[in-house]
């Protein structure tokens, strides 16, 4: 300790003395270590995400259309569907001896960002739902929201839907909804949903659109859903279904887990990407650390020399030099991860005024500290062949050229 405690005093008055090198160093390594901060934290939020919100569906049904965006809008809530299905056929569906389970959803409605979903109570049970106040709705136009909108709405407010995902929209003045129950935060999906039974966005549409009798009851036989999420009687079920849906059928069948496979290798590309620049800062960053070096020590030769003369070995010179890379590498680490966090929260902030997927700064993972190893890995390098001028410095001629 007694050692320690004078070769840091010592190798941070050597940083200080050339501030502007120094600074440059460590934001070249801040930059490298945040841009990586945020890949790590926010590709694993989403893949944990993803996990927990396909959970428990095998495959799910929809118009006609891109697969991948049946699963965005229709299990992550996060696009816009391209249409409706007859309930009919979904009707259909359901008694298919391979299916065991269709959930029905209906889409099209929203309040202040949040999407009315109508839909049964087993939609509920497939994310394990708990209930923080109130109950599930047993009659329609009753309403139960996620954790993210239950500051909005409490239990007993009233709230008319918006006609559109995206707000803006025609407000359903003449069809209320009551607020009956609150959803326990699940770190899922539901969090950011208000759920309703499917008869509530029916008659929220047939009142806005039936003029009479006549009207509703022709509208209410030719009702629709927006998905149908299944599960599989049979994993063997997997092999044959989702053709057996597109080819006899006009609805489409697509597997969350294939489409989501493609998503992550269509958004691994960028990440590839970013990831490159992230290493190219960080050997930047080395080149810049190196080049430092090799010119501080080309300055500093006389007092090294001088260090000698006094006592200290080369290999306590050469520490001190080693100790103060090391100290700027770790003061870039630290900045980099702590810029990273906060980008990440303000991604996160952002993604939650969209009502989309939840991203936190808070979160903290292992991998970070193997970044700290990379940079003192590569400080290290970097460090490398002054070190070694070092251990080759003739004393004498330093002191006689001083």
């Amino acid at each position: 300790m007694k050692t320690i405690a004078p070769t840091f005093s010592y190798a941070l008055r050597m940083l200080l003395a050339r501030p502007g090198a120094a600074l440059l160093n460590a934001l070249l390594i801040a930059l490298g270590v945040a841009t990586m901060t945020v890949l790590l934290l926010v590709s694993t939020q989403m893949e944990r995400s993803f996990e927990k919100d396909l959970a428990g569906v095998d495959v799910v049904v929809g118009a006609k259309g891109s697969p991948l965006q049946m699963i965005l809008a229709g299990v992550l809530h996060v696009d816009v569907p391209a249409g409706n299905i007859p309930l009919e056929a979904a009707q259909e569906l359901a008694k298919d001896p391979r299916v065991k389970q269709l959930i029905p959803l209906s889409l099209g409605d929203s309040f202040e960002g949040a999407r009315i979903v109508g839909t049964t109570a087993d939609y509920l049970s497939l994310y394990q739902a708990k209930m923080a106040a109130g109950q599930v709705w047993a009659l329609p136009m009753q309403a139960v929201v996620g954790a993210d909108m239950a500051g909005k709405l409490a239990i007993n407010a009233a709230f008319a839907g918006t006609h559109g995902l995206a707000g803006g929209g025609e407000v359903h003045d003449k069809a209320k909804y009551t607020v009956v129950g609150q959803l326990m935060r699940c770190g899922c999906v539901l969090d950011r949903l208000i759920l309703t039974s499917t008869e509530s966005v029916w008659q929220v549409h047939e009142k806005e659109i039936a003029l009479d009798e006549a009207d509703k009851k022709a509208l209410q036989e030719e009702r629709e859903i927006t998905f149908g999420l299944i599960q599989y009687s049979s994993p063997l079920a997997a092999v044959s279904f989702p053709r057996f849906v597109n080819s006899s059928t006009e609805l489409q069948a697509a597997a969350p887990a294939l489409e989501i496979t493609r998503l992550f290798r269509m958004l691994g590309v960028g990440t590839q990407v970013l990831q490159a620049f992230a290493a190219v800062l960080l050997a930047v960053a080395a080149i810049s650390l190196w080049m430092s070096l090799t010119q501080a020590l080309r300055e500093r030769r006389g007092d090294l020399a001088m260090l000698r003369m006094l006592g200290a070995s080369p290999g306590k010179v050469a520490g001190l030099l080693l100790f103060e890379t090391l100290l700027l590498a770790l003061a870039g680490w630290a900045i980099g991860v702590a810029l990273g966090h906060l980008l990440t929260s303000l991604i996160g902030y952002l993604l939650a005024q969209e009502k989309s997927l939840v991203v936190s700064g808070a979160l903290w993972l292992p991998q970070e500290l193997l970044l700290l190893v990379g940079v003192l890995c590569l400080s290290v390098l970097a460090v490398a062949w002054p070190l070694r001028q070092v251990y080759g410095q003739d004393v004498l001629k330093q002191l006689q050229t001083r």
